[in-house]
């Protein structure tokens, strides 16, 4: 294995990364390789001091362990949303099968990763869900039957009422909208809009399309096409 190079304190930061792990050694790794990327980082290892430090520091995202004594990752990120914060949460599984539980949960999460992981995969993952929130094409507005976002000001609207989206759910909808009537298979949208395909992922697309279905209620364009994945088409 190839060494990891130091990281160069005088290279541009690309923001403050809170890094939320009990296990000293993953924290160290995680921290290393998202410094070397070019990102502050601060760890905390417990879900208490990890609500105080988003609060504090406004981090740019945060990498959340699901499985936190005490206060655990599920409910450090239920507490952001339900306060407001939409800061995007990766989260750090232990397990494949509390993927689909753990999303299923509308918490609000942008991706997970399953330990063991790489780390260098972890901070891809990281850089995917910022560049999506980094800043859009200009004067960008898409409208599908009673679904309107602007993608400038990400904000998207279902009928009079505002909907709050996560950064993810956000993208997802905006690539359906942007082809309306187009089907989507779900390892297409995987790819352009998690930045990366692999088949048993492929799942995340189906719980982010329920949420996003829960959230703009009977104003969602959003059809299935059985066996093969959705569109978005006008009533």
């Amino acid at each position: 294995m190839s060494a990891v190079s130091a990281p160069n304190p005088a290279s541009p930061s690309r923001g403050l990364v809170l890094v939320v792990e009990d296990e000293t050694a993953i924290a160290d790794l995680v921290a290393l390789y998202l410094r070397r990327d070019g990102f502050g980082v601060h760890v905390e290892s417990d879900g208490e001091a990890a609500l105080a430090a988003v609060r504090k520091l406004k981090p740019v995202a945060v990498v959340l362990d699901i499985g936190l004594s005490g206060m655990d990752g599920i409910e450090v990120c239920r507490t952001m949303r339900g306060a407001g914060d939409w800061t995007p949460v990766l989260f750090v599984t232990a397990r494949d099968d509390e993927v689909d539980r753990l999303l299923g949960l509308e918490l609000g999460a942008d991706d997970y990763v399953t330990k063991p992981f790489s780390p260098r995969e972890l901070a891809a993952r990281v850089r995917t869900v910022l560049r999506r929130t980094a800043g859009p094409a200009p004067s960008e507005v898409l409208s599908v039957g009673g679904v309107r976002m602007d993608v400038t000001q990400r904000r998207a609207w279902a009928g009079e009422v505002e909907v709050a989206l996560t950064p993810t759910e956000f993208d997802l909808l905006a690539q359906l909208l942007r082809q309306p009537g187009r089907v989507f298979e779900r390892a297409q949208l995987l790819s352009s809009v998690w930045g990366y395909a692999v088949e048993a992922g492929t799942r995340t697309v189906d719980v982010h399309i329920a949420q996003l279905r829960a959230k703009l209620g009977a104003e969602s364009p959003i059809r299935t096409v059985r066996g093969v994945g959705y569109a978005a088409d006008a009533r």
